[in-house]
């Protein structure tokens, strides 16, 4: 979710790639591939390996705060309060990433913002829930412009 996660996986394919596994870099066209977002995966076979490395390169590298941008689930709601929390959270400066599938409306939506926003991002949906769609709709209106208000 970063400007430089493509050259993150990247150089992570080399890596792993010499240490004779054979990783793969998928964009968000692959399947099952959130929008925005990069991954690096290994055969099955190669996934113990492949995590054995990744935990002994962290851990020599002093500084990687990279944990802290990955993604994580702060609501399951249906597709239309999935795309209400994302606007809230964006509207706020949080970057988020909706999994789901609108074929499959009983199938609830994800809703992930990277790990160092989730605490932030779970206090601005709840205080939004308590306050309820009163509040929203008021500050809705409060953001439009004179002319497109309707006369009181």
């Amino acid at each position: 979710m970063d400007e430089t996660a493509k050259e993150d996986c990247e150089a992570l394919i080399e890596e792993l790639s010499g240490q004779g596994l054979h990783p793969v870099l998928l964009d968000d066209q692959a399947p099952g591939v959130p929008e925005g977002v990069y991954e690096v995966r290994v055969p099955a076979a190669e996934a113990a390996r492949a995590e054995e490395f990744v935990s002994k390169a962290r851990e020599t590298e002093p500084g990687d705060d990279s944990e802290a941008l990955d993604l994580e689930t702060i609501a399951q709601a249906s597709e239309v309060e999935a795309l209400g929390i994302q606007s809230l959270l964006e509207d706020n400066g949080i970057s988020t990433v909706l999994i789901g599938d609108s074929v499959l409306p009983n199938i609830p939506f994800e809703v992930r913002v990277a790990r160092q926003n989730a605490e932030q991002a779970r206090q601005l949906v709840a205080e939004a829930e308590k306050d309820g769609p009163a509040a929203a709709a008021e500050a809705e209106a409060a953001t439009e412009p004179a002319e497109a208000r309707p006369p009181a």
